[in-house]
């Protein structure tokens, strides 16, 4: 008798048991639990992000210049467009989630079904556009060249930035370690499009053309645009061509920035695809009436909270890196 009752008792401790702290299910105060002590980390990357760039604010990456990517627009510029489209589907994403909250609490299984479907699919988009985000960022836009000291200096035309491949023409051949030439390597870099001699000859023919630097200018809010003749100095030190960004160095200015980017969009990414799977999750539990039979649709709000959590990391990620 007296172990009949221990585990009852048990079992009611470890299911939250009848009491609800602040009007709250054992479930859903886990969630909040969880929803807090992941805010915390995000606020520390956060912080350390921007920490860093107001260690280098003179010479930070701008936003405007490095995002201006938009599907099926090849060589239209169009800054920021696509990271605002992909907030505001996130958001919407949000709404309709708060929609299936709503109807699970009248017990409308129809329109429960609905409003979870809308959301994953607004989770998919959205975490597809990061994808390609990261495959622009990756592969670069215009290519420029990094010194010896580590700096990188781009080309401009008429005060616009320009590609390496609008100036410079590559005339070597660069033989691949391939299995088939019985060449066999542990790793090697990657091998850019142009060499520095090339790039240094393009500057030559091309006398409109001019070098940026990583300063920003405090009035303007622009980076710097130094004369033919320092052009030619700061040419005379170049040390690589780099195109693209990577964890080591980055052609659109501080490799920090691209640091912290993949690290906090892709800790975001990773939250969004694992809210993606607990809804998809949910939903076929909607589908085969799993919640109807229970009574409620109290696991709806549960992955609620955590949906909207991110949405809102989102807000102050998107806010960090693509508006300040």
């Amino acid at each position: 008798m007296g172990a009949n009752i221990a585990e009852t008792s048990e079992g009611k401790t470890w299911d939250g048991g009848s009491a609800k702290p602040m009007g709250a299910s054992y479930g859903k105060m886990m969630m909040w639990f969880f929803i807090v002590s992941d805010a915390l980390t995000f606020s520390g990357f956060l912080a350390a992000y921007g920490l860093t760039r107001f260690k280098f604010i003179d010479v930070w990456p701008i936003a405007d210049e490095v995002f201006t990517h938009f599907p099926f627009l090849h060589g239209v510029h169009a800054p920021m467009y696509y990271v605002a489209l992909m907030t505001f589907i996130l958001i919407f994403s949000s709404v309709t989630m708060v929609l299936a909250v709503d109807a699970g609490h009248h017990m409308n299984k129809k329109k429960v079904t609905f409003y979870m479907f809308l959301t994953i699919i607004g989770g998919i988009i959205f975490v597809g556009s990061q994808a390609w985000e990261w495959k622009n960022f990756i592969q670069g836009s215009y290519g420029a060249v990094q010194l010896k000291d580590g700096k990188i200096v781009q080309f401009v035309k008429d005060g616009h930035q320009i590609a390496l491949s609008d100036f410079v023409v590559a005339d070597h051949i660069e033989e691949q370690h391939t299995r088939n030439n019985g060449l066999w390597f542990e790793k090697g870099e990657t091998i850019p499009t142009y060499t520095v001699q090339e790039v240094l000859a393009g500057f030559k023919a091309h006398p409109s053309i001019q070098l940026r630097i990583e300063k920003i200018n405090p009035e303007t809010k622009q980076k710097i645009v130094v004369s033919r003749e320092e052009g030619l100095k700061f040419l005379s030190r170049a040390a690589r061509v780099v195109e693209g960004a990577n964890l080591e160095v980055n052609e659109y200015g501080s490799s920090q920035f691209a640091d912290f980017f993949f690290f906090i969009t892709g800790f975001h990414g990773f939250h969004v695809f694992s809210g993606i799977v607990l809804n998809v999750i949910v939903f076929f539990n909607v589908l085969i009436g799993t919640y109807e039979k229970r009574g409620h649709y109290e696991m709806v709000e549960k992955v609620g909270l955590y949906w909207h959590f991110v949405d809102l990391v989102w807000v102050f990620v998107f806010t960090f890196f693509y508006l300040i």
